[in-house]
C-alpha cells in the first residue's frame, strides 16, 4: 500500500491574500489538477491535508475520490501537515509519498517513477529530480515514520530526515522540470 499525501493546508502567505491552490492552471484550480494526477498515478489512496480556508478547498475538490483530513495546527507550518497525513495513512502502508498542493504542473508520470524505483529497491527515500536537483514527490518508507513524527519547523522539517538518510537518498531523473517548480509568488503564477 502507497499513500500519497497532498499538501493543502497553509496560507499562501507571499500571495497576498490570495490562496493560491485555487488559483485557475489550465482551466482547473491548482490543487484540483494536483490531485488529479495524483489519483491517476501508481498510489493506492491519496489523501488530502486541509487547513486554510478549509471549506474552499475541498470545494474545489469535489467528486474527486480521496481523502480529507484537517490540520487544525496548519499556522505551524509544513512538519504539522506531514504529521497529520501521515496519521490518517491506511493500515499497511509501506510508504508515503508527500507531494505540497502547489506543484501545479507535476505529472503522473513522474510521481509513477519514483513509485516504480521504490518497487524497484525497496529504499527507505526515492526523490523526484530533474538534472540532479531534487524536486517533489518524495517517498519515505515505513521504517522512517517514527522519525517523521518528531519533525518539526525549527528542525528543518522533512530536510531534516533527508539530511539524517543522506547516503539512502536515491534521485529519480523524471526529464521534467516540473518537478522543481512551485508556486509560491504572484510572479511565479504568471509564469506558469
Amino acid at each position: 500500500m502507497l499513500s500519497l499525501i497532498v499538501l493543502a493546508a497553509g496560507k499562501s502567505t507571499r500571495m497576498r491574500g490570495r490562496n493560491k491552490l485555487l488559483a485557475k492552471v489550465a482551466g482547473k484550480a491548482m490543487v484540483r489538477r494536483v490531485v488529479e494526477t495524483a489519483l491517476s498515478s501508481q498510489v493506492d489512496e491519496v489523501i488530502v491535508v486541509l487547513g486554510w480556508e478549509e471549506a474552499k478547498v475541498r470545494d474545489a475538490l469535489s467528486e474527486l475520490p480521496c481523502r480529507f483530513v484537517v490540520n487544525e495546527s496548519y499556522e505551524e507550518g509544513q512538519s504539522s501537515s506531514v504529521k497529520v497525513g501521515l496519521n490518517e495513512v491506511a493500515e499497511g502502508t509501506r510508504a508515503i509519498l508527500i507531494l505540497p498542493g502547489d506543484v501545479a504542473k507535476i505529472d503522473t508520470r513522474s510521481i509513477n517513477l519514483v513509485v516504480e524505483e521504490y518497487n524497484r529497491e525497496n529504499g527507505p527515500i526515492v526523490v523526484a529530480a530533474y538534472q540532479n536537483k531534487p524536486g517533489h514527490p518524495i517517498l519515505l518508507s515505513k521504517e522512517l515514520f517514527k522519525e517523521i513524527q518528531g519533525i518539526d519547523e525549527q528542525t528543518y522539517g522533512l530536510k531534516s530526515v533527508l539530511t539524517n538518510h543522506a547516503a539512502d537518498v536515491r534521485l529519480v531523473e523524471t526529464n521534467s522540470e516540473n518537478v522543481l517548480r512551485d508556486v509560491d509568488t504572484p510572479e511565479d503564477l504568471k509564469q506558469l
